[in-house]
């Protein structure tokens, strides 16, 4: 695998969306910054970590033989990756909260960012960003965020953590080429933050409601039961599961 390793960047997916705008990286090709001056999250977010103390990183992931129609088997593909990874590294109480953030217990390990490459509606490739907190001991104003260092009281090696990434990464997208879209879907389901649970949504307009997760589609909207157990569907801007 090529990596290149940089001391600030304004957005490793930037950098690597900026390449393959001329010609495709590497299958693989990763980029891991000290730092990003405007590291992006899920609905323009903002990523906020300490210089040094994180993994800020994004790979880049050829996928031109996958249907445009199954692009969320990306996102439930690195979010198994990652969680696999962290389990190697005994974090306890891992979930998946859906879309794509990995918790302990109910606190914020790391976002993910996916952001697709697609030329006359042909997938050609993704870049796939994330920012996992491993070091950082202070989140000012995140009261949801935790670190692998909080969770174990030591110091873990970040680029140790990256090598398990990228090999569990490697391992999951063979399983989406061999096209094992329902072992990927059910292992990505069974992992869900409050699935089985009754939960408390929120709309776009901050009404709130009860509901409890059932699953997801294969498009990546969330499956919800409601009032007089009715099944209902959302998509990522149409609602948020609070913590």
């Amino acid at each position: 695998m090529y990596i290149i390793k940089l001391d600030a960047i304004d957005s490793t997916n930037s950098y690597l969306k900026e390449m393959a705008s001329a010609v495709l990286p590497k299958d693989y090709t990763t980029v891991m910054a000290e730092i990003q001056t405007k590291g992006r999250g899920q609905m323009g977010t903002q990523w906020e970590a300490e210089t040094g103390k994180n993994l800020t990183a994004s790979v880049f992931k050829i996928n031109k033989q996958l249907n445009i129609d199954k692009q969320f088997y990306i996102s439930m593909v690195v979010s198994l990756s990652i969680y696999k990874a962290l389990e190697t590294f005994k974090m306890p109480q891992l979930y998946i909260k859906w879309p794509n953030d990995i918790l302990s217990a109910n606190k914020k390990l790391c976002g993910i960012l996916i952001e697709n490459v697609i030329k006359r509606t042909t997938l050609q490739g993704s870049v796939i960003g994330f920012g996992l907190n491993v070091n950082q001991l202070n989140f000012e104003n995140l009261p949801n965020a935790t670190s692998m260092k909080i969770i174990s009281g030591r110091t873990i090696d970040k680029e140790e953590v990256l090598s398990s990434i990228l090999k569990k990464i490697k391992h999951y997208f063979d399983q989406l080429e061999k096209e094992n879209y329902t072992d990927i879907k059910t292992e990505y389901e069974s992992l869900l933050f409050r699935k089985g649970k009754p939960s408390t949504f929120k709309l776009r307009d901050d009404k709130t409601f009860p509901g409890i997760i059932k699953g997801i589609e294969n498009n990546g909207n969330l499956k919800v039961m409601v009032e007089d157990e009715i099944i209902k569907t959302f998509d990522l801007k149409e609602v948020t599961l609070l913590y």
